[in-house]
């Protein structure tokens, strides 16, 4: 099929599939920075008016669908005549029953090529959507490295990027590889495929890697536990650091996620794990971000954490007071203190947040700011 260049908007011509391959080339195993932002259309963007979703969320991707069939309506309409198509009509990020059905009443061949020219040639972001719903809808496993690098600009393409390699066989390893190059709401999506194929292959992935800290964690933290077996996995006498160290901010996460996802006082297995982990950091030792941890939950198990989340402070309290324990010990101490010489950026944010004159490893020692920040903050002993 030809690629002769049909409209051509105003602003840049960098293709957004471009874009991101450019900056994934720059660091492969990492996310792009800022997730890529700004777009190449960016300005082009922000300048023109943004459609609005339908007040009737069923209507959203109707109009979308329209133009698609006018278009495969005619067969000798090329792909580029539908940069700009998109330009005034509201096109859904999510998987769109409309816009799926439009492609599954059109050429399967023709809407494959169709879809695929747009990801990889579009440069605005309405259209190279359209083109990923289509790739969604009727890919093959050849579009899998297509899908993956659109996918990395993944808090606008992620949710369907997730979607088309959900479908995909090897899909799995394939939403493993994006996952790893993923951060913020582009995570989630991603993450919550891995987590409805239930695939034993993921499940090393999910116990070690799934959580990176973020906020939007609290979406999916539920999900992981369950489908990763966390429970079963950490019943074992020995598991590796990693699923120790993973385990701990799962638990954090369950600590703050009322309104986003499963918390804690409504994980099944959450005693069962939280005192797992406390057995499995007593056997590996003190890190840096081990004490954070321990912190952290320490003082999210207290009067001053989430009642939403935790529910009854009581049902905690041996499970806190084991934390506290830890923290209290010499190798535990030292470690500690090394790393706010170090400046390590976990600890100098627990001391600078969390009472540090509550913390044996601190004790009469100022932050690095120079004053303790206690009026107000929280505090470990209560």
């Amino acid at each position: 099929m030809s690629e002769t260049a049909g409209m051509q908007l105003p602003g840049s011509q960098t293709t957004l599939f471009e874009h991101a391959l450019q900056l994934h080339q720059q660091a492969p195993g990492e996310p792009l920075p800022r997730d890529g932002e700004p777009y190449p259309d960016d300005a082009l963007h922000r300048r023109w008016p943004q459609p609005k979703a339908p007040k009737d969320r069923r209507l959203a991707g109707k109009d979308a669908a329209l133009v698609l069939d006018a278009h495969f309506a005619r067969t000798s309409a090329l792909p580029s005549e539908l940069v700009g198509a998109f330009r005034d009509i509201y096109v859904p990020i999510h998987p769109n029953e409309h816009i799926a059905s439009a492609a599954e009443r059109a050429n399967r061949r023709r809407v494959r090529e169709t879809g695929r020219w747009l990801v990889r040639h579009g440069t605005d972001r309405c259209s190279v959507t359209v083109g990923l719903a289509l790739v969604a809808a009727v890919g093959t496993v050849d579009d899998i490295p297509l899908i993956q690098t659109i996918g990395l600009l993944s808090d606008h393409f992620g949710p369907l990027a997730a979607h088309a390699l959900e479908r995909l066989p090897r899909g799995t390893d394939a939403l493993l590889w994006l996952a790893d190059r993923v951060t913020g709401w582009g995570r989630v999506y991603v993450v919550e495929a891995l987590c409805r194929l239930d695939d034993p292959v993921a499940r090393p992935w999910l116990l070690r890697r799934a959580c990176d800290g973020d906020f939007l964690n609290a979406y999916f933290v539920g999900s992981v536990a369950q489908t990763a077996g966390l429970h079963e996995a950490l019943a074992e006498p020995i598991v590796d650091d990693e699923i120790t160290d993973h385990t701990g901010r799962l638990l954090l996460v369950m600590t703050y996620s009322q309104g986003m996802g499963t918390t804690l006082s409504r994980y099944p297995h959450a005693e069962a794990v939280l005192a797992a982990h406390l057995r499995h950091l007593e056997r590996l030792g003190p890190s840096a971000s081990r004490y954070c941890i321990a912190a952290w939950l320490a003082s999210s198990l207290g009067e001053h954490g989430d009642a939403g989340s935790i529910g009854p402070v009581q049902r905690w309290q041996p499970y806190r007071d084991d934390y506290l324990a830890l923290l209290e010990r010499d190798d535990w101490c030292e470690v500690a203190r090394d790393a706010l010489t170090a400046r390590d950026p976990g600890i100098v944010r627990l001391v600078e947040t969390v009472s540090g004159r509550q913390l044996r490893a601190f004790a009469d020692r100022p932050t690095p700011g120079g004053e303790w920040r206690t009026p107000g903050m929280p505090t470990l002993r209560q």
